[in-house]
């Protein structure tokens, strides 16, 4: 299996990104209307935020899960043992946000979303008539004036040799949300888990849109759409050396929202964050 990269720009371009997703748990978009120097830019203002003392000055926050959160309290993906090798920072509009860098962030914020909707539209317009019925409102709506969405700034710095032993950048997982929106990262090594069990490397060309299913779209659509295991594994050769930025846009319906006759948005939520430890 190989994943496709799909020019936003063409006629059907709709229908074969959902085809993908659908398929492989991923989407991987070109000439999309997300503009590459934001993203290029922001890549370095936050990899020298995250390499200076000030980012200890945004400590997280446990109730609001807003802010930085240190290599030390990385999470540690479900059925593992091992902390990964990163750093963060949550970004939600209401949230702490360093003064110099929350313009961009929040300009980025908003593009993102505004893009996820029409992305969450094409998801919706070709998914089979029995599975758009299960959608308690249209999933673009799901969204729109959620304050639960999250932006993560994701450091992954450079290989010391002094790692824990079986510790990687990020290990297999899968998203809680509806979607994950992320251009592509200044570094290669995320792979998706393949139907077969093999891991596939997801094309990186930067510049490039990606797109991932999430737990939340998988319960709401009855399993039709299947959220997909991923992991960010660690590089090799002179790689070693150089850090990692990644920008995923986590999509989170409203707390209210009814995903299935199981669940809301929010009880669904709490029980995936008590299973990681994180509440």
């Amino acid at each position: 299996m190989k994943l496709e990269t799909v020019d936003y720009l063409a006629e059907d371009a709709a229908e074969k990104f959902v085809t993908s997703l659908r398929e492989t748990g991923f989407g991987v978009l070109k000439n999309h209307p997300i503009p590459k120097e934001l993203v290029e830019s922001i890549y370095e203002n936050w990899y020298k935020f995250f390499t200076s003392e000030r980012k200890n000055e945004f400590t997280f926050n446990v109730e609001t899960q807003d802010g930085y959160f240190p290599p030390s309290v990385s999470e540690v993906a479900k059925g593992h043992s091992v902390k990964d090798i990163k750093e963060y920072f949550h970004v939600y509009p209401w949230g702490q946000i360093p003064e110099e860098l929350k313009e961009q962030i929040l300009d980025y914020y908003e593009r993102a979303n505004t893009f996820a909707q029409e992305l969450l539209g094409w998801v919706e317009a070709h998914a089979p008539k029995e599975v758009q019925e299960k959608f308690s409102v249209a999933l673009s709506e799901m969204i729109n004036g959620s304050q639960k969405t999250l932006l993560r700034i994701l450091h992954y710095p450079p290989m010391t040799g002094e790692e824990e032993p079986g510790a990687i950048r990020a290990a297999a997982h899968e998203d809680i949300n509806l979607l994950t929106v992320l251009p592509a990262a200044n570094e290669p090594g995320l792979q998706v888990m393949g139907k077969d069990g093999n891991w596939i490397d997801v094309p990186c060309d930067f510049g490039n849109l990606i797109i991932n299913i999430g737990d939340m779209l998988q319960e709401a659509s009855g399993g039709y759409f299947p959220s997909t295991t991923h992991r960010v594994i660690n590089p090799t050769g002179g790689r070693q050396e150089h850090s990692r930025i990644s920008l995923p846009l986590f999509l989170h319906p409203k707390p209210e929202v009814v995903l299935s006759e199981r669940y809301t948005a929010d009880s669904y939520l709490m029980e995936r964050l008590r299973e990681l430890g994180v509440i």
